[in-house]
C-alpha cells in the first residue's frame, strides 16, 4: 500500500476512536505523576494557572468554531468524514483545524497541571503523532470532494498554528446555544482530566485517597450544568437551532 494511502487509511481509523485519546493521557499521567518532585507553593500556583488559562484557551477556541459554523461541518460525527462546503472564513481563514488546535491547549493545559515538564513534552509528541494522521486523512478528503477550490484555500492557511494576516469574518453569527448543546461534554471529560491528576498527586504525596474540596465542588458544579444541558437537549427545543448541527 502506497503510503499516502497507508496514512489517510491509519487517519480514518484513528478518527472513528479520537474521543479515546484523553483516556491514553490519563494512564500515562500515573507513573509521572509518582515521579514528580514535590515543588514549593508559589510555584504551584504558577503552575495551577497557567494549566487553567491554557485549557480556557483551548475552549475558547472550540467554543468560536462551534458557534460560527453550520450543520454538516466541525461535528461530532465519528463513522466518516463530513463536509456540506468548505470552511473558509471566521477562525478558518486563521487556521485548517482550529477543533484540533483547541483539543490540544485543553489537554495540554491538564498536562501541565502535573507539574511535570518532561509529561508536557510527551503529550504534545503524542498528540501530534496521533492527530497528524487524522488532518491528514480530513485534507485527502476534502480535496477529493471541493478539487481546485480546497487546494487554493489551503495552501494560504497553516494546518495549526493561526495566522492573523489573512483574517476573514464569517457570516455566520456566534451562537451561544450551539455552543451550550456541543460542548458540554468536553466540558466534564476536561474537569474529570484535572480531577484525576488532582487525586493521583493527592495519593501519591498523602497515601490517602481522595479528592481536594475546591475540586469536588467544581465536579459537582460541572455535572450539574452538564445533566441540565444534557436534559435540554434531549427532551426539550430549548437548544434547537434550524441549520446548525
Amino acid at each position: 500500500m502506497a503510503l499516502v494511502n497507508s496514512w489517510e487509511r491509519q487517519g480514518n481509523f484513528l478518527f472513528k476512536y479520537r474521543g479515546q485519546f484523553p483516556v491514553i493521557l490519563f494512564v500515562l499521567s500515573v507513573p509521572f505523576l509518582y515521579f514528580t518532585e514535590s515543588i514549593n507553593e508559589s510555584s504551584i500556583v504558577y503552575w495551577n494557572y497557567t494549566a487553567l488559562l491554557v485549557s480556557v484557551l483551548g475552549f475558547l477556541i472550540r467554543f468560536y468554531t462551534i458557534g460560527t459554523t453550520p450543520k454538516g461541518t466541525s461535528g461530532r460525527n465519528t463513522k466518516e468524514q463530513i463536509a456540506d462546503y468548505l470552511n473558509s472564513t471566521g477562525i478558518y481563514s486563521l487556521v485548517r483545524h482550529p477543533l484540533y488546535l483547541g483539543n490540544y491547549l485543553i489537554w495540554i493545559g491538564i498536562a501541565i497541571f502535573t507539574y511535570n515538564i518532561y509529561f508536557i513534552i510527551i503529550v504534545s509528541l503524542l498528540f501530534w503523532i496521533y492527530y497528524e494522521r487524522i488532518m491528514f486523512a480530513e485534507e485527502r478528503f476534502l480535496e477529493k470532494k471541493f478539487g481546485d477550490e480546497y487546494l487554493n484555500w489551503s495552501n494560504g492557511i497553516a494546518a495549526f498554528i493561526p495566522s492573523f494576516t489573512n483574517f476573514t469574518k464569517t457570516i455566520i453569527p456566534l451562537s451561544l446555544k450551539s455552543i451550550l448543546r456541543r460542548e458540554y461534554a468536553g466540558l466534564l471529560a476536561t474537569v474529570i482530566g484535572f480531577a484525576f491528576i488532582d487525586v493521583v498527586r493527592l495519593y501519591f504525596t498523602t497515601g490517602i485517597l481522595n479528592v481536594t474540596e475546591l475540586m469536588l465542588q467544581i465536579l459537582l458544579v460541572t455535572v450539574v450544568v452538564v445533566v441540565v444541558l444534557r436534559s435540554l437537549k434531549h427532551y426539550t427545543s430549548v437548544l434547537e437551532e434550524k441549520d446548525r448541527s
